[in-house]
Formats: structure tokens, C-alpha cells, sequence
């Protein structure tokens, strides 16, 4: 089964997206965001698998991701990378796939080992926004933390270290202050 990770900034409740953009601007966050999607065993590319909206708030002058497989899962098939019309479809070949997107963020999280998928996620890489509160989000993601009853795989926050050692570098510890925000690199993760 492929394991995959959702990588995203979220506030303290779950918001990631304003105006189909980022309420932040965090140049060391998004150097982080690339640093762990680019970085792949040699010959090998990580993939970004994203929702059109995504893709599409991502400057053309930007676009594909470079050095990374970029897959947009869309019904419309008018993008010049590869385009998948959900998640099962996946190549199981791509090693560690990073998910963007409310709506895949939502599929992703419900793909589960008990089902016929062959991709489960097992990992979030959470840059949580501690401070201020981004009020005016418009896009949510779900709370993967909230308790649920019906699941025996609950998510642990692992160690700085393990965060570490999983992407492969060093990753500043501790609360980060950038241009008024403060936030938090987390790692969480879910026995398969």
C-alpha cells in the first residue's frame, strides 16, 4: 500500500484559503513546502497532487512545480501536466505524494486501508498557524484530529526529531515568527 502525506498550513481551525489564495505570506514556510517536495531518494521525483483551484492559484511563471511530478486532479483535462480524475487512479510508483486542496484534502483523508485503495494517507506535515487567528479564511480543511469513534487509527504528533529525520533536514523547532504570524512545524501520524 502506498503511503501518502498531506503537507499544509493551517490555522487553529482548520483554515487554509482566502479569496483563492493564501491568507499568508510565509517565504520560509513555502521554502520549507518545496524543500520537503523536491527532496526524493536519487531518481526519483516527489509528486504535488492538487485540486484545478490550486493548480490554478499557483503563478504560471511557477507552474509545473519544478523538480516534482505535478498531478491536478480535475475533471477538466486542458492542463499540461498530468491529470488524474481522483486519487485511485494514482500511480502506485510515486514514492511520497504531497496532497494540496480542501476537496482532496477531504478524499485523501478518507482513504483508508480497509478499503480498496492502494494508497492510504499515513502522514500529515502541518505548519500550524498559531498566530493571528485568519478570521476571514474561506476554505477549510477537515479535522483530521478531531476524535473519531469509528477509527482505531488516531493520529500521534511525532517528535521534532522524527520530523526531521523523515524529511531529511534540518526544520526549525519551536514556534516561527514571519512577518507578523507565528506558526509551528508539526509532523502527525497514523498506523496504516
Amino acid at each position: 500500500m502506498l503511503g501518502l502525506t498531506i503537507i499544509v498550513a493551517a490555522t487553529k481551525s482548520n483554515g487554509i484559503g482566502k479569496n483563492s489564495g493564501l491568507p499568508w505570506r510565509l517565504a520560509k514556510e513555502m521554502k520549507y513546502f518545496a524543500q520537503v517536495t523536491t527532496n526524493a531518494p536519487e531518481g526519483y521525483a516527489n509528486a504535488v497532487v492538487m485540486g484545478r483551484n490550486t493548480w490554478e492559484s499557483i503563478p504560471k511563471m511557477f507552474r509545473p512545480l519544478p523538480r516534482r511530478v505535478n498531478i491536478v486532479i480535475s475533471g477538466n483535462n486542458k492542463y499540461e501536466v498530468y491529470v488524474v480524475p481522483d486519487l485511485t487512479e494514482i500511480n502506485d510508483a510515486i514514492i511520497h505524494s504531497e496532497i494540496r486542496g480542501r476537496s482532496i484534502y477531504a478524499e485523501a483523508l478518507d482513504l483508508s486501508a480497509t478499503s480498496n485503495s492502494l494508497a492510504v494517507v499515513d502522514r500529515v506535515l502541518l505548519t500550524r498557524i498559531v498566530s493571528p487567528d485568519f478570521d476571514d479564511c474561506d476554505v477549510f480543511m477537515p479535522d483530521f484530529l478531531k476524535d473519531d469513534e469509528s477509527t482505531s487509527n488516531k493520529w500521534e504528533r511525532a517528535s521534532h526529531s522524527d520530523l526531521e529525520e523523515w524529511v531529511g533536514f534540518k526544520v526549525p523547532q519551536g514556534v516561527q515568527k514571519e512577518d507578523g504570524v507565528e506558526y509551528e512545524f508539526q509532523m502527525w501520524t497514523r498506523p496504516t
